[in-house]
């Protein structure tokens, strides 16, 4: 009888890549090589920036197409419509919650270990020329201004630009047209079913880059601002890391436990997306592949759909808690006492400055600004003080935006009914966690 080798392999397990095959393991080895040539060769290290910045320009430019046809498959699936509605609400409530959670534990921890006290700066002698640009650029955002800018030109435009929530917006009403005609609209579902298997080909192939990526943004970062810049305000970068860390182990942690999961397995899960949010500050390189891992870590294509890229304007956890913290630090710094009702107005100013500034480029730094010219106990022209330290701070915003985002989604995912809770602890309990071809 002869043998069948084809279905013989079709039955083996899959082998197990080498430890070098493994993307976490190589953008590790980038981000040590781009340590190393930005510190021991700074002016080379700098010339390394168009390979971080090409790599995060090619995954912008898959992120609308990931995030239409996601969002519009999903919704076009559901045969109840208020279903659309109650993730979403369930979403913004979430996010909502530990939003202002994040802006709390900021201002605590402020109060409690004062990282600025001490310095003694007097506000009159800062050049505020430096942050001129932020401080501009927050004039530019609004509440009213951000709402309405979610609103696209066209129904094709947001395919063409940046706008995570323009994306958004058009998926969501086409995907609800599609639904509502689904007879005659099935030819229209099968072509973006089809489009879907090339776009996130096409994903997992540009992943293959990130060592390339991560290597030329760490050369670039490291060259030009040294890892000597931190060691004059290293006490405020040391205190918001901790602060974060505490965020995620024990509030996330809380959170996840009582939803059935473990969150240090979770970020063993994502640690490719961790490492190259990690090298590229940027927590949007690492979008198109979460989407796909929390799909495969058992949450519904819908809800993955909905929470993920609303999340990455609505629930920044990592950048609300840096704005307490480092307007608080700020205070500290030019011995500005703020009493507890002052301290409130910053906080809920923030709530709703961190909202208007989404989707902004540099919007942790840019927020910071629109918060301080609100309050004008701090001075704005204070932000020089942070300015040279911010682009290590970027990174911790980035990464605890990231795991509250995954977090968020397996929460909602549960809330309604559509977590796989077996494919979710399989798929956290897995030594690996490569994405799928």
């Amino acid at each position: 009888m002869p043998v069948d080798l084809q279905q013989i392999r079709a039955e083996m397990p899959p082998r197990r890549p080498k430890f070098y095959q493994l993307l976490y393991v190589q953008v590790l080895f980038a981000i040590l090589a781009g340590v190393l040539l930005g510190h021991f060769q700074p002016n080379l290290g700098e010339l390394m920036k168009p390979l971080g910045d090409g790599f995060i320009q090619l995954i912008k430019m898959i992120i609308a197409p990931v995030i239409f046809i996601t969002v519009t498959l999903g919704i076009a699936s559901m045969n109840d419509m208020k279903k659309v509605g109650r993730v979403a609400g369930k979403s913004m409530i979430y996010f909502l919650t530990f939003s202002t959670l994040a802006l709390i534990i900021g201002l605590v921890v402020s109060n409690v270990f004062q990282p600025g006290r001490g310095l003694n700066i007097n506000p009159d002698t800062l050049d505020i020329d430096s942050v001129s640009d932020y401080v501009a650029g927050a004039k530019d955002s609004s509440l009213v201004k951000f709402v309405l800018n979610i609103i696209p030109q066209t129904l094709i435009s947001p395919l063409t630009g940046t706008n995570i929530l323009q994306v958004l917006f058009t998926a969501i009403i086409f995907g609800i047209g599609i639904a509502s005609t689904i007879d005659k609209s099935k030819p229209v579902y099968d072509f973006i079913q089809a489009l879907s298997h090339p776009v996130f080909k096409v994903v997992n192939m540009l992943m293959k880059l990130a060592p390339i990526g991560a290597f030329g943004a760490m050369a670039f970062t490291v060259g030009k601002y040294g890892l000597s810049a931190m060691s004059n305000l290293a006490f405020l970068v040391l205190t918001f890391y901790l602060t974060s860390f505490f965020f995620i182990s024990v509030v996330l942690g809380a959170v996840a436990r009582y939803n059935g999961f473990n969150i240090f397995k979770l970020l063993r899960y994502l640690k490719d997306e961790l490492l190259l949010v990690l090298a590229t500050s940027s927590s949007e390189s690492a979008l198109p592949s979460l989407m796909q891992k929390m799909e495969r870590a058992g949450c519904a294509k819908p809800v993955v759909g909905l929470v993920v890229p609303t999340g990455y304007s609505f629930n920044l956890d990592g950048t609300n808690i840096y704005m307490t913290l480092a307007a608080l630090f700020i205070a500290q710094a030019c011995n500005i006492e703020l009493g507890l009702d002052q301290q409130i107005i910053l906080l809920l100013v923030a709530m709703l400055s961190s909202k208007g500034a989404a989707g902004v480029s540099g919007a942790g730094f840019i927020t910071l600004a629109a918060t301080l010219a609100v309050v004008p106990e701090v001075p704005v022209a204070g932000m020089t003080l942070i300015l040279g330290v911010d682009k290590f701070m970027s990174e911790c915003r980035a990464l605890t935006n990231l795991v509250g985002n995954a977090v968020a989604t397996v929460v909602v995912a549960r809330w309604e009914k559509q977590l796989d809770t077996q494919q979710l602890h399989d798929s956290l309990n897995s030594t690996t966690a490569e994405l799928p071809a």
